[in-house]
């Protein structure tokens, strides 16, 4: 069965930091190119970072330089870093594992973890 499980959401004050877990089931770690997305309250759920099985790495333009995905294949998980954090970067930040690409794409998502910055 597929899992994705994420940790590491909370508050944290402008300006600071948190880092993102996300711990896939082996069989999905193996295959699939993964990804952050967020969804701020009254808006659409929106790619933060995206990290291929080859390494290639993809940017929402606000969370460039500030944001750093990678992934640990000895542990079966991908990490969001967070730094700089801003008001409007407030949101539920789900963890994605992809494979394939239009109508032929196959997505998992986990159950989402919230991140909540404010002074």
């Amino acid at each position: 069965q597929v899992q994705l499980v994420e940790s590491g959401g909370g508050w944290v004050q402008p300006g600071g930091s948190l880092r993102l877990s996300c711990a896939a089931s082996e069989s999905i770690f193996r295959i699939y190119h993964m990804a952050w997305y967020r969804q701020a309250p009254g808006k659409q759920r929106e790619l933060v970072a995206a990290l291929t099985r080859g390494g290639a790495t993809n940017y929402a333009d606000s969370m460039k330089g500030r944001f750093t995905i990678s992934r640990d294949n000895a542990k079966n998980t991908v990490y969001l870093q967070m730094n700089s954090l801003k008001p409007e970067d407030t949101a539920v930040y789900y963890c994605n594992a992809y494979r394939g690409l239009g109508p032929g794409r196959s997505d998992y998502w986990g159950q989402g973890t919230q991140v909540t910055v404010s002074s």
